[in-house]
C-alpha cells in the first residue's frame, strides 16, 4: 500500500488438467520464498467456484497484501561459510544463513567444486615429446662430461710423459745444491736416483758434482763449491745435506779424529767433495741466525739419525722417504700447515712417490742398498782404505796430497769452530758469543 492505496504485488497463473475433472475450486495454498532474505511463508487463499471449470477459459485471481513500509531499517543477512576438502581435487563450499524466521534451520547452500578440471591434462603425445627431449639433453650432458674427462686424462698423461710434476702446488722452480759422501757404489746410485726424482717429479733444478764434472774439472773443487754456495746465498735456493756413515766419519776426522779415506772417493776423478763443502758451510751455519738455507736429511732405510753431524742437530732432520713431502715444502718455502688449511702435494707421500718411473727407480735403489747392508753388516768398514790400500788402488800422488792438505786446513777451521767442547745440559740457543747444541755439547 502506498499513498494511492493498495497495488498488486503477485500474479499467480496455473493450468487445470484438460479432462474437466475439477468441479469445485475452494482455494489455493501458495508457498512463497523470498530469495533476497531467504524467508519463506505459506499463504492460504480461500474462495469458492462452484461451476465446472473449462481449461480453455482463463480466470485471474489477484491477491493484495496489506503491508506497512518501515523506513530507516538496515537489512543485515548473517551467514557462515564452510570449506571442506573432500578429495585431492574436490572442495565443498557450504553457506549456512541465519535469519529471524528460520533461525539455525535456514536452508544451506552447497556447491561442489572440482578444480582439477581447470588444469589442462597433457596429451600422451605431449608427454612423449617432453620425455624424448629430456633424454636427449641428459644424454648430451653425459657425453660431454665423458669427452671432457677423457680429454683431460689424455692431456695429463701426455704431460706426465714429458714431466712428472707434482699436483696441488703451483710454485716457482727452485734450485738445490746436494752435499753428500760417496760411501758405496749402491749409495751413489741412490743419490743419482734422488736427483732424477727431484728433476722429473718435483721440477727442481739439481746441482750435483757428478752431473757437472766438466765444469768441476776446470774450476776445481773449492772454486766450484764457492761459486754455487754464493749463488744460493743470494737467492731463495737451498743446500740439501744428505747425512750417512761417511758424512759422520769425515766430520769427526775434521774435528781431530782419525782421517777417513773411502774407496769411492779414491776412484773418483775429483776425490772427496764433502770435506771442502763442510769447510765452507759449517762456519756460516753455526753463526747463522736462520737455517732456512740448509736442509738436513738422511735415508732412514740405509742410514740413521746418528749419522747426522753435531752442528746439524740444531735444525730439523728429515727422514727420507717418509718425510720427503715436508722436505719439499721446505724447498718451496711453503708451510705445510697453514691457518685453516693443510697443504698436500699428490705423489710425494711415502706410499705414493714410487708410482712414477723416477720414484720407482729411487725406491728400488734404496731397497737394493738396504738388502746389501743386511748381507754385509761390516760394509762401511770394508769401504775404508788404509795407506797400503791407497797404493794398491793406484791413486795419484797429486790427488792424494791435495786431499790431505785440504783436510789439514779444514781440521784447523774445525778446531776453531768447535774448540773448548764440553758437556752441558741445556736447550738449543744461538747468540753472538756461544752456540749451544743438543746432545749436551757446548761450542764456543
Amino acid at each position: 500500500m502506498d499513498e494511492h492505496g493498495s497495488f498488486p504485488i503477485m500474479n499467480i497463473t496455473w493450468k487445470i488438467q484438460a479432462n474437466a475433472g475439477v468441479f469445485n475450486l475452494n482455494g489455493s495454498e501458495i508457498h512463497i520464498l523470498d530469495e533476497y532474505t531467504n524467508q519463506s511463508m505459506c499463504v492460504h487463499y480461500s474462495y469458492k467456484i462452484n461451476q465446472q471449470l473449462n481449461p480453455e477459459y482463463t480466470k485471474s485471481l489477484i491477491c493484495q497484501n496489506l503491508t506497512t513500509e518501515i523506513t530507516g531499517l538496515e537489512n543485515k543477512l548473517p551467514s557462515q561459510l564452510g570449506i571442506s576438502q573432500l578429495s585431492q581435487c574436490e572442495i565443498l563450499f557450504t553457506i549456512q544463513p541465519f535469519f529471524i524466521r528460520c533461525k539455525n534451520d535456514c536452508l544451506p547452500q552447497k556447491k561442489l567444486l572440482n578444480y582439477c578440471l581447470y588444469y589442462a591434462k597433457p596429451s600422451p603425445r605431449t608427454l612423449i615429446i617432453k620425455a624424448t627431449v629430456g633424454l636427449v639433453m641428459i644424454g648430451g650432458c653425459i657425453t660431454y662430461l665423458l669427452w671432457r674427462g677423457s680429454h683431460k686424462d689424455s692431456v695429463n698423461k701426455s704431460s706426465a710423459g714429458l714431466k712428472e710434476e707434482p699436483d696441488g702446488i703451483q710454485a716457482q722452480r727452485k734450485r738445490v745444491l746436494i752435499i753428500y759422501s760417496l760411501d758405496h757404489p749402491l749409495y751413489k746410485n741412490i743419490i743419482l736416483k734422488l736427483c732424477a726424482f727431484l728433476i722429473a717429479k718435483c721440477s727442481t733444478e739439481v746441482v750435483l758434482d757428478l752431473l757437472d764434472s766438466a765444469r768441476l774439472g776446470v774450476l776445481g773443487r773449492v772454486k766450484w763449491l764457492e761459486w754455487h754456495i754464493e749463488q744460493i746465498e743470494n737467492s731463495s735456493d737451498k743446500i740439501l745435506i744428505l747425512c750417512s756413515r761417511g758424512v759422520q766419519a769425515k766430520w769427526r776426522a775434521m774435528c781431530g779424529d782419525k782421517q777417513v779415506f773411502l774407496r769411492e772417493d779414491a776412484l773418483s776423478t775429483v776425490g772427496d767433495m764433502l770435506t771442502p763443502a763442510f769447510c765452507l758451510i759449517i762456519p756460516n751455519f753455526v753463526r747463522s741466525l736462520s737455517f732456512q738455507k740448509y736442509i738436513v736429511a738422511y735415508f732412514d732405510d740405509v742410514c740413521s739419525e746418528e749419522d747426522v753431524p753435531l752442528p746439524f742437530n740444531i735444525t730439523v732432520r728429515y727422514k727420507l722417504m717418509e718425510q720427503f713431502e715436508e722436505l719439499f715444502f721446505r724447498i718451496l718455502d711453503i708451510e705445510k700447515l697453514e691457518p685453516g688449511r693443510l697443504n698436500h702435494i699428490e705423489g710425494l707421500a711415502n706410499d705414493e712417490y714410487y708410482h712414477c718411473p723416477s720414484g720407482r727407480a729411487l725406491r728400488d735403489s734404496i731397497e737394493a742398498f738396504h738388502a746389501y747392508q743386511l748381507e754385509h753388516p761390516q760394509w762401511f768398514e770394508d769401504e775404508l782404505l788404509k795407506c797400503s790400500e791407497l797404493e794398491v788402488e793406484e791413486i795419484s800422488y797429486n790427488n792424494t796430497q791435495a786431499t790431505a792438505n785440504l783436510i789439514t786446513c779444514c781440521v784447523t777451521d774445525c778446531a776453531h769452530v768447535v774448540s773448548h767442547m764440553g758437556t752441558q745440559q741445556s736447550d738449543v740457543t744461538v747468540n753472538s758469543n756461544t752456540v749451544h747444541l743438543n746432545e749436551h755439547l757446548h761450542l764456543d
